[in-house]
């Protein structure tokens, strides 16, 4: 076996390396079921032999839309390259309009979807997708062609030698597949990756971490997303058994029955589980509750490499046996690698986590650069709470004269599908422009300030970072999400999305009577709380940054309603047309 140069690869590396009995593992009616490094092969020749036969030929696109991750993806993209095709991962919960955009743009050939939801979504815009010819479900459903009959075309092996002659034709810069970006203004723009873009991102990716051979993952955040897909291969690179989980919603379930060493995480999923456990710690009495809180306030003084002293030290070795065992154990009790990106990670959740040996390496990228550009490892002293880390291996990246940071590296992307204009804003000279603002520290650690396209200035001509107000605000447990405006206006202001379980919680305890969200976030005495809350998060501002005026809103922020983005980004524009009215309500006019 050759060294890897295409993505399709990774399986085979495997079989020769270190091949799994367990390489993909998802739960079907209750059961996990295993799919071992030789089956996944196996049945990726099957899809390709089948692809052929239903007349699919190089360059052809095929459209994948999963709600959830499972080993048919993974089986399916494999099958797709190995033939010359590309692979158009879709968001599942984009709207209707951009389904039908994607499909249209990327002139997808056939379609995979997982399930009822998304069938229904893909059937109602059918009629005006052109190229689409026949549509194929992983899940069993009336009305839809299942993926097994793609599996069943391929059985006969009559025309592997054609497989094998279009495999070794496939070269590392041709292209791998499309992903459109839910970028947070217009249209989704598809981002070009060849297999050498993701690949070098992933042999690159793999002298930063950990990661031992027959370790188990779980897997969950969106596949569609480069984030999680370019770890999938890694985990396959790495030989690492990928089990996955049934949904954001059995995530605290998965964890405890397959006790995972790794996972990529959000910020946000971190945030809910250090309240969930803050929670917990709250309800306790006594001697234990002091424990544990007294825990809790050394993990956030926690600095790696022992950077705290002896003494320190000591603490937190207790600390660990008393209470921060506990809450591994809560998490499976195997974890020791957590992968954070797609967000800025606060400070105290990397040290709290660390603190409790269960450490979040924080990195940085973007699906333009197939995405990792940097990422903290826990060896070389390469770990740094605060940075997305050292830059990878045979990336470059510049700061330019804004401070943007620019990128220049074989992790680049070929450009947009069909938009030599979109490709030429972003690129001079082999730079990708990245639209964040950063620096380089003295040790080579890369930080980010803000995002480009999101600082605004006030009309006193003072810029404000709001990325940087919104994470100390969400520090509270009052706050779910949070959205900092002001630009043009004489002071900076906030819309804030209550978390409103807690909020709940803390109104009866107050005899606060509610009938509705709508008259609790209009409450005097709700309101003087959240006044509190705002003060304390000013205090780390300068003066013309602090919030000075805030209105919580009567509703929960989603995705289905357009206030986020799949990856959870605000979708700033949306909402403030939203709260419009608050918004007047503020400045009044």
């Amino acid at each position: 076996m050759q060294n890897v140069t295409r993505l399709f690869d990774f399986p085979y590396h495997q079989l020769e390396k270190y091949p799994l009995d367990k390489a993909l593992v998802t739960k079907y009616d209750g059961k996990w079921v295993a799919t071992s490094t030789q089956e996944y092969i196996d049945k990726a020749n099957a899809i390709s032999r089948g692809l052929l036969r239903m007349g699919v030929k190089p360059n052809d696109k095929i459209a994948v839309i999963s709600m959830t991750n499972r080993s048919e993806w993974s089986i399916l993209d494999v099958g797709i390259l190995q033939i010359g095709a590309q692979n158009v991962p879709i968001y599942p919960t984009i709207s209707e309009e951009d389904y039908e955009y994607v499909l249209n743009h990327s002139e997808a050939k056939f379609c995979f979807v997982s399930c009822d939801e998304v069938l229904q979504k893909v059937l109602a815009i059918s009629g005006n997708v052109k190229n689409l010819e026949d549509v194929f479900s992983f899940d069993q459903l009336k009305n839809c062609n299942n993926w097994e009959q793609v599996l069943e075309k391929g059985k006969d092996t009559g025309n592997q030698e054609e497989v094998e002659k279009l495999k070794n034709a496939v070269k590392p810069e041709d292209l791998a597949t499309l992903i459109y970006t839910s970028g947070t203004t217009g249209r989704p723009k598809g981002v070009m990756l060849t297999h050498n873009n993701i690949v070098s991102n992933v042999v690159k990716s793999e002298e930063r971490v950990p990661f031992v051979a027959g370790a188990t993952a779980l897997s969950f955040l969106p596949v569609c997303h480069i984030f999680e897909r370019m770890l999938l291969y890694l985990y396959q690179y790495c030989s690492i058994e990928i089990y996955f989980a049934e949904g954001l919603d059995k995530i605290s379930d998965n964890v405890k029955e397959v006790k995972p060493d790794v996972m990529t995480v959000v910020p946000r999923l971190l945030e809910k589980v250090y309240d969930a456990i803050i929670a917990k710690g709250a309800l306790l009495t006594g001697i234990k509750k002091k424990l544990f809180f007294w825990a809790v306030d050394i993990g956030l003084a926690f600095e790696p490499y022992g950077a705290n002293g002896w003494f320190y030290e000591q603490k937190l070795k207790l600390a660990r046996k008393l209470i921060f065992s506990k809450w591994k154990e809560g998490l499976g009790g195997n974890l020791s690698t957590m992968v954070s990106g797609s967000a800025a990670l606060q400070p105290r959740l990397a040290k709290v986590f660390a603190a409790a040996e269960m450490p979040v390496m924080e990195g940085y990228g973007l699906t333009e650069t197939s995405p990792v550009i940097s990422v903290n490892e826990v060896k070389n002293k390469g770990w740094k709470i605060g940075s997305v880390g050292k830059i990878l291996a045979d990336v470059e990246v510049k700061i330019a004269e804004d401070g943007e940071i620019l990128c220049k590296g074989p992790n680049v992307m070929a450009g947009y599908y069909k938009d030599p204009e979109k490709t030429a804003e972003v690129m001079t000279d082999g730079y990708f422009h990245t639209g964040d603002i950063g620096e380089i520290d003295a040790d080579g650690f890369l930080r980010i300030t803000d995002r480009k396209k999101e600082m605004f200035k006030t009309s006193g001509g003072k810029y404000v970072a709001p990325q940087l107000l919104e994470n100390r605000f969400k520090q509270s447990r009052f706050i779910e999400q949070i959205m900092v405006i002001g630009e043009g206006e004489k002071m900076p202001a906030a819309f804030i999305q209550p978390n409103f379980e807690f909020l709940e919680e803390w109104a009866k305890r107050h005899n606060v009577t509610f009938t509705d969200h709508k008259n609790l976030v209009t409450n005097p005495q709700v309101l003087e709380r959240y006044q509190e809350e705002v003060d304390l998060a000013n205090e780390d501002f300068a003066k013309w940054e602090k919030v000075k005026k805030f209105r919580l809103t009567p509703d929960a922020w989603s995705v289905d309603d357009g206030h986020l983005t799949p990856t959870m980004k605000l979708r700033r524009k949306i909402i403030k047309a939203k709260y419009q009215d608050l918004y007047k309500d503020i400045y009044g006019h």
